[in-house]
């Protein structure tokens, strides 16, 4: 009689703590769907007030040249002999009145250093470095008689980060662009995220910019010369994701003053604060939302007047993964990232010091990559469960299946048409279609996929597995 009691009382007490668990799972879902829709609503009136840049490079030449600042162009490689000679060609080729190009090797094993020296006549110079901000050593300056605005650091090894601090050290510009060797920039890129800073106070420490997938498009010299869908499933979801994030959640967040990240592949930062800060960490595999969220911290900390602006126009185009392990390491890696800038700058959390970094935008990112992945993942499991058991009513079901999948399927088709009436980027409306039709198709396992290989992002924090997780990327359709 005592055991059954006993039994009784456990049995209560589990399926007790199951439904407090599906609750809590609900209500976090709910929120993070809720900003969402927020940010897409701002991010419309963003667009829809907002006055609209010259639509040809022309038209920014003539009207900027003569204000525009000299930028220093850092792009780090490693192992990239097959497309490090058109990448630099690229960025020499785009679009500015004064630009160097300061390319770093961090420690390629290919032929990427060789091919550079080869193609640009490259010879050994000297260089002043303002700046020690790199862990490696430099192993050589090379610069060229033929391209005079071209500079390349040989260095060790030492990851990205430490590849753009050792190039941020010997940039003599400014601002400065960070970009992946292997990112292409539109030509007037750097007009557009520079054009902020022309017209500004000396308060602007940031601009970032649209990031696109390439996957499917025709590449030639460099370039983008037709862009394409890409004919895989796994890229088009993955079109989508970046749409959701450039178009709507920075826009948002810039235009609220709580932009928390410029994405790696492309940011442009006012030099001289971002060396003050000591560069990137090189001891995070986030180190492109760490560097912004250290600014942030750096001048609310100094009671410094600061902006981080958000241009949804410059584009920079990248290759996303097309294989679920490439997808599983990049995830892991951004959940990672963001674990280990929260838990450095957890004294920023709820703290009114920070201002609404502090109040919104730092537990936003909690809601967003500490509660959200586990309680979305684990309401697919439990909120069912629970309603087999018998314990949760069928409206608690189909309520948690319309704030994930139908919801979720609105905020993208939202985003969607959001780029059609502002940035018409997609080719044509059959494109359109089938993007669209991925927003639905999307919540039928790659949504899931994702929530799990951000659980094991966490695994490898938990871990302190600091081992880089290589992307696998296909490369872009040469024309």
């Amino acid at each position: 009689m005592l055991v059954d009691t006993i039994l009784s009382a456990a049995h209560g007490i589990g399926v007790a703590t199951l439904v407090a668990i599906s609750i809590v799972c609900f209500l976090v879902v709910a929120t993070r769907n809720l900003v969402s829709t927020v940010q897409l609503l701002l991010a419309a009136r963003v667009f829809a007030t907002r006055i609209k840049p010259a639509q040809r490079s022309y038209d920014l030449w003539s009207r900027y040249a003569d204000l525009a600042l000299p930028i220093s162009v850092i792009a780090p490689c490693f192992n990239e002999e097959l497309s490090i000679a058109d990448s630099a060609r690229a960025l020499l080729a785009l679009e500015y009145p004064d630009h160097e190009v300061i390319l770093v090797n961090d420690g390629s094993s290919d032929g990427t250093l060789s091919v550079l020296i080869e193609q640009f006549e490259l010879r050994p110079i000297e260089r002043e470095q303002l700046a020690t901000l790199q862990k490696t050593r430099i192993r050589g300056i090379y610069g060229s008689a033929r391209y005079p605005n071209l500079i390349l650091i040989d260095k060790e090894n030492g990851r990205k980060a430490d590849a753009v601090n050792a190039g941020l050290g010997f940039a003599a510009a400014p601002l400065v662009c960070v970009i992946d060797a292997d990112s292409i920039i539109e030509p007037d890129g750097l007009l557009r995220a520079a054009e902020p800073f022309m017209t500004d106070d000396g308060s602007l420490m940031a601009v970032g910019g649209a990031i696109r997938i390439a996957n499917g498009s025709i590449v030639e010299g460099g370039h983008v010369r037709q862009i394409r869908l890409p004919s895989r499933w796994l890229p088009r979801y993955q079109i989508l994701e970046y749409l959701r994030a450039f178009l709507t959640a920075r826009i948002a967040n810039a235009r609220l003053d709580m932009l928390m990240l410029i994405s790696g592949a492309f940011g442009m930062f006012r030099r001289a604060p971002l060396v003050e800060i000591g560069g990137y960490r090189h001891d995070t595999v986030g180190e492109d939302l760490e560097v912004v969220t250290r600014i942030h911290r750096r001048m609310r900390e100094e009671k410094r007047p600061y902006r981080i602006a958000f241009v949804p126009e410059v584009v920079c185009w990248t290759d996303a993964p097309e294989s679920w392990r490439g997808l599983r390491n990049q995830r892991a890696r951004w959940e990672q990232g963001a674990l280990e800038t929260i838990v450095e700058h957890r004294r920023m959390l709820f703290n009114p010091h920070y201002g609404r970094i502090g109040l919104i935008g730092m537990p936003l990112i909690v809601i967003e990559d500490v509660l959200g992945p586990p309680c979305e993942l684990f309401g697919y499991l439990l909120i069912p469960l629970l309603y087999l058991m018998g314990v949760e009513s069928g409206t608690i079901v189909l309520a948690f299946f319309s704030i994930t999948v139908l919801f979720g399927t609105a905020i993208s088709l939202g985003t969607l048409a959001l780029e059609e009436v502002q940035l018409r980027r997609t080719p044509s409306a059959r494109d359109l279609f089938m993007i669209g039709i991925a927003a639905v198709v999307e919540n039928l396992g790659y949504r899931q996929a994702n929530l799990a290989f951000r659980i094991y992002g966490m695994w490898r924090f938990y871990r302190k597995d600091s081992r880089w997780a290589a992307a696998g990327r296909a490369g872009f359709s040469r024309g």
